[in-house]
């Protein structure tokens, strides 16, 4: 019998396309596909997902476009029937390319399977059941509100509410342990509290990455990656800024985000730093970041501090007295890991030498623990020293006069603050005169300029910095 004249026509278009791509491309991109009809010049193939369809479009449209003409003439047209996956819904996608496009959803039966699929391995798409990943020890209830964190969690609830509204994505930046990575967990946490039936998941970015090498690495499973994280209803992506210099992974994300995005799904992002300030992403991905809420966690205030550590005492069931608390908020200022573990080195000493807890203990564990390395320095110790130095007064260091050694002052405190602290472009500008994060760079451009060319000029900064180091 002879093959059917779709078949034929789909044949001779591959044998063109396997002469044009790499023998990976087509084994990826090709292969997978089937000829289904040819009417009217009109060839229609059925493609895996809508994924794979965009993708085609996106990277082969012209080169298919020129093999259709050559086997059918100038009128040639071609259709996409896209095989749904189990867990599709079969609503089409918008239509972005060239051609005719009929997303015909073909139901495909889940049957009674009840397998729980870890990301540590892409299940296949039959696997229905998603382990979250999610810790129970990072809800909302352990979560200390404060002024640092605000708006943050403020977000975060109101997305737990109403996944994919208008905060989609959330973008959560902020220093090392400050608590993105407990609010973006406690988010999914009370999403799946609320809405048992979600398909949350968790993941960092360095297993994204690690998966979607093994994807690549093995033939047809990249199919299988694109449509495990397509079928997620809320992404939590940890530690985004480690896709840098990694544009592979940076383009599966990139679709998957949109395809996410345009579903109405929820996307939640955490970083060590706010968008702009993000290096070797694509800008096209970047740009998408921007399109929900970036909110930054900060260094926990005074009132925070002494807030977590009486939320510690409640959780373990232990009384402190009130005014260990309160040394300990004074003396442990860089982050909640850091008061966290140092309550916890508190108790061991107690329990272990079986000492009560006393003032005299916790001084000796904060000089063990917080003395030996570089207390933190701030903005605001920053600003003291820059002023003490140069004889002014903070008034007009924050002041928006152009005299030449106000401006000089400023740029030199906003330099030492990009250096020295773990504040944002922007909360730096917010506090040294209310300026914004384009202005941060060009002062720490301009002072590392004069660094380089003028030697009075470098050792005033150098001055400065080894007073605030020194303590």
């Amino acid at each position: 019998m002879s093959p059917s004249p779709h078949k034929i026509v789909w044949n001779n278009c591959l044998n063109i396309i396997k002469d044009n791509i790499q023998p990976s491309g087509f084994s990826t991109w090709f292969e997978p596909i089937i000829p289904v009809k040819l009417k009217d010049n009109v060839l229609t193939i059925e493609v895996p997902s809508h994924f794979f369809r965009e993708y085609i479009e996106e990277h082969y449209i012209d080169l298919l476009g020129h093999c259709l003409r050559k086997e059918l003439g100038s009128m040639a047209k071609l259709e996409y029937c896209v095989k749904v996956d189990s867990f599709s819904k079969g609503v089409p996608v918008p239509h972005q390319g060239q051609g005719q496009f009929q997303n015909k959803a073909i139901p495909f039966s889940r049957g009674n399977q009840e397998e729980l699929a870890s990301p540590y391995v892409i299940p296949g798409i039959r696997q229905v059941k998603i382990d979250p990943q999610l810790n129970a020890a990072y809800s909302f209830d352990n979560f200390v509100e404060g002024s640092c964190n605000r708006l943050a969690r403020t977000a975060g609830l109101s997305i737990a509410e109403k996944p994919g509204g208008p905060f989609n994505p959330l973008f959560i930046y902020g220093g090392s342990g400050l608590g993105k990575t407990h609010l973006a967990q406690a988010i999914g946490i009370e999403i799946k509290k609320r809405m048992p039936e979600k398909v949350v998941l968790y993941v960092s970015a360095n297993l994204f990455q690690i998966q979607f090498m093994d994807a690549v690495n093995i033939k047809n499973k990249l199919t299988d990656f694109m449509h495990f994280y397509q079928m997620i209803d809320v992404l939590i992506i940890d530690d985004v800024q480690e896709f840098a210099c990694k544009p592979g992974t940076q383009n599966a994300y990139f679709n998957i985000f949109n395809h996410l995005h345009q579903s109405g799904k929820q996307l939640i992002l955490t970083s060590d730093r706010a968008p702009v300030e993000l290096k070797d992403l694509d800008d096209r991905l970047l740009s998408r970041f921007k399109w929900g809420l970036s909110a930054e966690l900060l260094a926990p205030d005074y009132a925070t501090r002494l807030a977590i550590l009486e939320k510690k005492c409640y959780n373990e069931g232990v009384e402190v007295p009130r005014e260990v608390l309160e040394f300990i908020a004074e003396q442990v200022t860089t982050n909640v890991r850091e008061i966290e573990g140092t309550f916890c080195s508190l108790l061991a000493q107690s329990t272990f030498n079986k000492q009560p807890v006393t003032l005299q203990l916790a001084q000796v564990i904060t000089d063990r623990l917080v003395s030996s390395v570089t207390r933190e320095i701030s903005v605001q110790d920053i600003q003291k020293s820059v002023c003490h130095y140069f004889g002014i007064t903070q008034e007009n260091l924050l002041s928006k006069t152009r005299k030449r050694e106000i401006c000089q002052a400023r740029q030199i405190a906003m330099y030492l603050s990009r250096n020295l602290t773990k504040n944002s472009l922007s909360s730096i500008g917010s506090m040294i005169g209310g300026k914004d994060h384009a202005t941060v760079l060009h002062s720490y451009n301009t002072v590392c300029n004069l660094m380089d060319t003028d030697r009075m000029f470098r050792q005033y900064v150098t001055d400065i910095e080894k007073r605030l180091k020194n303590g």
